[in-house]
């Protein structure tokens, strides 16, 4: 009986222990995408689910990071916000006006801005200073709109997508129809980018055309273990099928990052914040 209370006492100080140190950090993993429809290589940055959170003094680790890795443009998958009462986004905005100052920003909302926009009574002004932080800085959200990169043929699409599609428990059916009328139907003549910041409709995006998805959303599960992966999702779903990393679905691939923080739950444990990089090259 010592033995094991021994044992219990081992296992939850490692994971306090490790649970300091991953909600603290963030690794940098890179992904390489290859495509006939890409002509000129192209390197992206891909931040999601800050939440406010500030790696060092004004996200200074965050942004020299992401300098080192000097890329072409940076991908936002959304929340870099909490949507709470009287909540400060004041590192999540700094930190867009700095990159903002040396790099292209794509925008893609998530349900946290979503959210604040949504419900003006229950988060007063919020939206619009946000918002107006971002147009300010030269950054325009991708609310359901294109943008387009000519010298790589590459069309970045962000989407948002009703609430009713963030449900806790269970996934409500979603059409590709409802992404065409959102978005448009894509141009098969280029590699179609899509910012989608839930990645549990995959089978959608792709369908809609996606050659490439982005996504966040999941936090990495919070909490990783060997061979399970992610613990929980924020729709409250035990051992999500997509919890991080790269997947396929027919031709469209996504890229998941597991974050940079979380939320509700606002630890991380065996699961650090993630900056991903994506190498979008011609192909061979």
């Amino acid at each position: 009986m010592e033995g094991i209370l021994a044992a219990a006492i081992a296992v939850i100080c490692i994971c306090l222990a490790a649970a300091v140190w991953d909600s603290n950090r963030f690794v940098t993993i890179t992904y390489e995408i290859r495509s006939d429809k890409i002509t000129k290589p192209c390197r992206l940055a891909l931040l999601s689910d800050l939440h406010n959170k500030s790696f060092g003094k004004e996200n200074g680790k965050l942004l020299a990071a992401i300098d080192k890795v000097s890329p072409d443009g940076i991908l936002v998958a959304g929340d870099m916000l909490t949507a709470e009462k009287g909540a400060s986004f004041g590192h999540a905005l700094s930190l867009m006006e700095k990159l903002a100052a040396g790099y292209r920003i794509y925008y893609g909302m998530g349900n946290h801005e979503y959210r604040l926009g949504l419900y003006p009574d229950d988060y007063p002004g919020m939206y619009e200073e946000y918002m107006s932080g971002l147009r300010g800085a030269g950054i325009e959200p991708l609310i359901n709109e294109t943008a387009w990169l000519p010298e790589s043929n590459v069309a970045v699409s962000g989407v948002q997508i009703d609430k009713s599609y963030y449900r806790h428990f269970r996934r409500g059916p979603m059409e590709a129809s409802y992404l065409s009328k959102l978005l448009g139907k894509p141009d098969r003549e280029k590699f179609q980018l899509l910012i989608a910041h839930n990645p549990v409709y995959f089978d959608a995006y792709a369908e809609w055309g996606a050659d490439l998805v982005v996504s966040g959303h999941v936090h990495g599960g919070i909490m990783r273990l060997p061979v399970l992966g992610g613990v929980i999702s924020p729709a409250l779903t035990l051992f999500p099928k997509y919890d991080g990393g790269i997947f396929k679905e027919n031709k469209s691939t996504m890229i998941l990052s597991r974050g940079l923080s979380s939320h509700t739950i606002p630890i991380r444990i065996f699961n650090p914040g993630e900056l991903i990089v994506i190498q979008l090259l011609p192909e061979k």
